[in-house]
């Protein structure tokens, strides 16, 4: 689980939009974009987020 204070802080590097924290991704609803965590460890990079299906909603 990542630290509370660093949620609040983290954004999307695509629309600089807040982030949903699901178990293991940080969620863009604006970009439709999840950012994987690794060991504890957000990885900010677009190209490392995967798309989210619209279905999945």
């Amino acid at each position: 689980m990542l630290d509370r204070k660093l949620l609040d802080i983290l954004v999307c590097p695509l629309c600089k939009a807040k982030l949903e924290n699901a178990k293991s991704e940080l969620i863009c609803t604006k970009c439709k974009l999840a950012y994987p965590i690794d060991d504890g460890i957000p990885v900010m990079l677009i190209d490392s987020a995967r798309k989210l299906d619209d279905a999945k909603k």
